[in-house]
């Protein structure tokens, strides 16, 4: 039997990827916002599709803030932006 691939879906384009070519962005215990690259930090995870077009779609539908569940001030947007180009 094949070994199932795990899907998530983009916050961006709203398209259903593997896992493994999505990145993570996750809001921290204690609220903060950041890029998980390996996946198995804690917290409230989103993911994302590795391209600025998912992403600017996902900052002006404020799609990221509405996964974490936490408003996203413009500065962390900006350091998530240049990590993820």
């Amino acid at each position: 039997m094949a070994k199932q691939i795990p899907l998530r879906q983009c916050i961006g384009c709203r398209q259903m990827k593997p896992k493994n070519e999505l990145v993570r962005v996750i809001k921290t215990p204690d609220e903060q916002v950041c890029l998980d690259k390996t996946g198995k930090m804690n917290g409230r995870g989103a993911y994302i599709c590795l391209n600025s077009e998912c992403y600017n779609k996902a900052v002006k539908s404020k799609g990221i803030e509405r996964a974490l569940k936490i408003a996203i001030p413009e500065e962390i947007y900006q350091a998530i932006g240049k990590e993820l180009m």
